[in-house]
């Protein structure tokens, strides 16, 4: 059976609430044992959002050190989950930031993006980094940030599911005028692992 614990992050507006819903119901269609948990914070207000998925444990909660995957989809975010994780945990996470209204209003400063990247690839042995609003852009929207890092995800070769058997849970759980857009993000974040 297979046994992983995969912690999503981001902010709210990302989502990453759909990107968990079809991750789990493409787990439970494939008949793989799957159990989620969100914390949504400020959710509305460009806050932390974050789902822990685990397949094959009983519990949904993922504690220091127990991530087999995180899987980001804003990089301040995924620094900060990194005492989640181990030296073998791998890493899958977009690097295009989404900055806060703080920062914004001059209040605040994002943090320099590079020297912490750069420490994150030599620090894991494996790390997967790519501009994931960019490509979902490419694929028509910016909204489908969401599904380029799950089609990372899927194209990462960790989990025992079909590239279809997500497209799938993907064509069921978004409004058909969405699809479209939403594939050619998944598509687009299968391949950039490859």
């Amino acid at each position: 059976m297979t046994k992983l614990r995969i912690l999503a992050v981001g902010v709210g507006g990302q989502g990453i609430l759909l990107f968990s819903r079809v991750l789990g119901e493409t787990c439970l269609n494939e008949g793989l044992p799957v159990a989620m948990s969100e914390v949504h914070g400020m959710a509305q207000r460009g806050g932390v959002v974050e789902t822990n998925i685990v397949l094959g444990w009983k519990s949904p909660l993922i504690s220091e050190g127990e991530a087999d995957v995180l899987v980001g989809l804003e990089p301040v975010e995924t620094l900060r989950a990194l005492p989640r994780c181990r030296r073998d945990t791998v890493i899958i996470s977009s690097t295009d930031p989404v900055v806060p209204q703080i920062v914004k209003d001059g209040l605040a400063t994002y943090p320099e993006l590079e020297p912490a990247l750069a420490k994150l690839r030599e620090t894991f042995d494996r790390v997967y980094l790519f501009p994931g609003e960019k490509l979902a852009k490419e694929a028509g929207t910016s909204r489908a940030l969401n599904m380029v890092v799950l089609g990372a995800l899927a194209g990462s070769g960790l989990l025992p599911l079909s590239k279809e058997a997500f497209l799938n849970s993907l064509r069921k759980l978004v409004k058909p005028k969405y699809i479209e857009a939403n594939e050619k993000a998944f598509e687009a974040g299968f391949n950039v692992i490859k």
